[in-house]
């Protein structure tokens, strides 16, 4: 493109152009020295001829050189014009190989305020997410594997020492194993969940469906876990409000949102849920009483395997899944989702429109 694009643009701005300009000065001497000749001899009686002759071929020649000097000229302008303008084309032109071998830190200069600035700025953001994206999923394979490894680990110690008869097989080694046993199919389970999250901008069955119900059914669904732990539980939502989504992907959103409340919220703790709506979208709100999250991750709470205390989410048994199945259910029902926490507090609210 460097050179290809470069030349074209020269011999197609600066040849027509020279050629048109000159073929017009050319015709206009020929007429008016034409006219002026025939004016002569009007009015002196004198044949021009061989002074007409004589002045055309001077004027002619004069072109030539004239034109031969605005063509250099212009071919070295348009050479160094047409090189600074796709300068940056050619960088773009680079950073993309790049980019395409693996290399996502590879950046353009930007610095320009026109088109060719906009179109680099463009091509730094669209690096910037690649690049976020590979190192996303390079940490999303690194903590399944983690998450896999640690279970399994322990499932081939115990059945190892079963086997060899150094670990006597009692109800209790059992009971543990059930629950290793467990914590891979609920892995396994929140994988296929998360998929079908990314799948749901395809297969959403909408239909009016009464948020409210939704809300409470759940929370009555999960009664038992906050009265184990003696959470309080404050609800302030209206009679009934009805958006058009798919239900069984709206309740999967907002189980999710429940669990995490129950999970981390401390014994003796509170829980306050809030819907509010206007004439465009609802609006609800989960607030529960905690440890609070720290403010330089609350933008990256909604990603997946993200975990901003990885041993206490470890203990409760999340791989932190839950918030980016969330994010994806109602962003796939055109709505947003979004967090704010302070000391003692944590506020996690999603949009539906209606």
């Amino acid at each position: 493109m460097k050179f290809r694009l470069h030349w074209k643009l020269m011999l197609f701005t600066t040849v027509p152009v020279i050629g048109v300009i000159i073929g017009i000065i050319w015709f206009a001497f020929d007429q008016l020295a034409a006219d002026y000749f025939m004016v002569l001899m009007d009015k002196y009686m004198v044949s021009p001829t061989d002074t007409h002759h004589a002045f055309l071929a001077a004027v002619h020649r004069y072109l030539l050189w004239a034109s031969l000097v605005a063509l250099v000229l212009a071919s070295l302008l348009s050479y160094l014009l047409t090189r600074r303008v796709l300068r940056p084309l050619v960088q773009m032109s680079q950073a993309s190989g790049q980019i395409a071998k693996g290399n996502f830190t590879a950046r353009v200069e930007a610095s320009r305020t026109d088109e060719i600035g906009e179109l680099g700025t463009a091509f730094n953001m669209m690096g910037d997410s690649l690049e976020k994206l590979e190192r996303l999923r390079k940490t999303m394979v690194a903590d399944v594997a983690h998450e896999l490894r640690t279970p399994l680990t322990n499932l081939r110690g115990y059945l190892e020492g079963l086997s060899d008869g150094v670990i006597p097989p009692d109800k209790q080694i059992f009971d543990m194993l059930q629950q290793e046993n467990l914590r891979l199919v609920n892995l396994v389970e929140d994988l296929g969940q998360l998929a079908r999250a990314d799948a749901a901008h395809a297969f959403l069955e909408r239909q009016a469906v009464d948020l409210i119900e939704c809300l409470r059914g759940i929370l009555r669904l999960y009664r038992m876990n906050f009265d184990e732990k003696q959470i309080r539980i404050e609800t302030q939502l209206p009679k009934h409000l009805i958006v058009q989504a798919d239900r069984d992907k709206l309740l999967q959103a907002i189980r999710n949102l429940v669990e995490n409340c129950w999970k981390y919220t401390p014994a003796g703790g509170s829980v306050e849920i809030t819907c509010t709506a206007d004439k465009q979208v609802a609006h609800v709100a989960f607030v529960n009483s905690g440890t609070g999250i720290p403010e330089k991750d609350i933008p990256f709470i909604f990603e997946r395997f993200f975990t901003a205390d990885p041993s206490r989410s470890r203990d409760a048994g999340g791989a932190g899944i839950g918030l980016a199945i969330v994010k994806q259910l109602i962003e796939a029902h055109g709505g947003k989702v979004g967090a704010q926490s302070s000391p003692g507090e944590t506020l996690v609210w999603f949009e539906l429109p209606l």
